[in-house]
């Protein structure tokens, strides 16, 4: 049965509680997952550990045969572009037997409006404040 690994590539911050948010969203993606994919990694494009080689080695070395890199971006830029596509490419040259696919960035998700407009209306933002600079 081959096994499918999902690695989510951030851009990675100085500010390591950033960092930290990064891996808690994949422990709540790994809690939904069930047999579809066998693990979920992150990794990031710079300023944090591990990188995105570090990240794919790390899914190979747990027995993927498959690993879905996706971009927690929400715009093409550079990064998106040609950072984490050439980072991808040079992993799978030197490993042939492991397949590798990029998903679109973030941003480009049809899922994403929906999602902001539910973030939006759900009142959860317990930090919001008011125009008049108080706390509703």
């Amino acid at each position: 049965m081959p096994s499918t690994y999902l690695l989510i590539v951030a851009h990675g911050s100085r500010r390591a509680a950033s960092n930290d948010e990064v891996r808690r969203l994949a422990e709540r993606v790994r809690t939904l997952c069930g047999l579809e994919v066998a693990g979920v990694e992150v990794a990031f494009l710079e300023l944090a550990e591990p990188s995105i080689h570090e990240g794919l080695a790390r899914c190979a070395a747990a027995g993927a045969d498959e690993i879905i890199v996706f971009p927690y971006f929400l715009a093409a830029g550079t990064h998106v572009a040609q950072d984490i596509p050439a980072a991808v490419a040079a992993f799978a040259q030197v490993h042939p037997g492991v397949r590798v696919r990029l998903t679109p960035h973030l941003g480009a998700a049809d899922a994403l409006p929906g999602a902001i407009l539910a973030v939006a209306l759900s009142g959860v933002q317990a930090a919001a404040v008011t125009a008049g600079g108080q706390r509703p």
